[in-house]
């Protein structure tokens, strides 16, 4: 089951368990801004390859820009097996609107 969560949510669970957080974002968008311990994998890629592009973790947190490719992405990952699925609600930008940092560049 994919679970939408907050950004202070996501946050929360980044810090203490042990989560995969996917940016499915493409690589412009990543440069501009992407959260800490985050990796990119463009949902085209995701998509593409859904095999070798998703982490082994029992726990992945997606996030976009704003919350749709992630939720895309999140039932992608449930639709091969995975169980313990979230998608950071207002992605990003919501990340950034809750003063939580962002690490820019590659």
């Amino acid at each position: 089951m994919v679970a939408t969560i907050s950004p202070r949510e996501a946050a929360e669970i980044i810090s203490h368990d042990d989560v995969d957080v996917v940016d499915v974002r493409d690589l412009g968008e990543w440069n501009a801004g992407h959260i800490p311990h985050a990796r990119l994998v463009p949902l085209d890629q995701l998509r593409a390859d859904p095999e070798h592009s998703l982490p082994r973790r029992e726990s992945i947190i997606f996030i976009c820009a704003r919350g749709v490719r992630s939720l895309t992405a999140a039932k992608l990952a449930e639709r091969l097996g995975f169980s313990k699925l979230y998608s950071v609600d207002g992605g990003t930008a919501g990340w950034a609107k809750a003063g939580l940092p962002l690490v820019q560049g590659a």
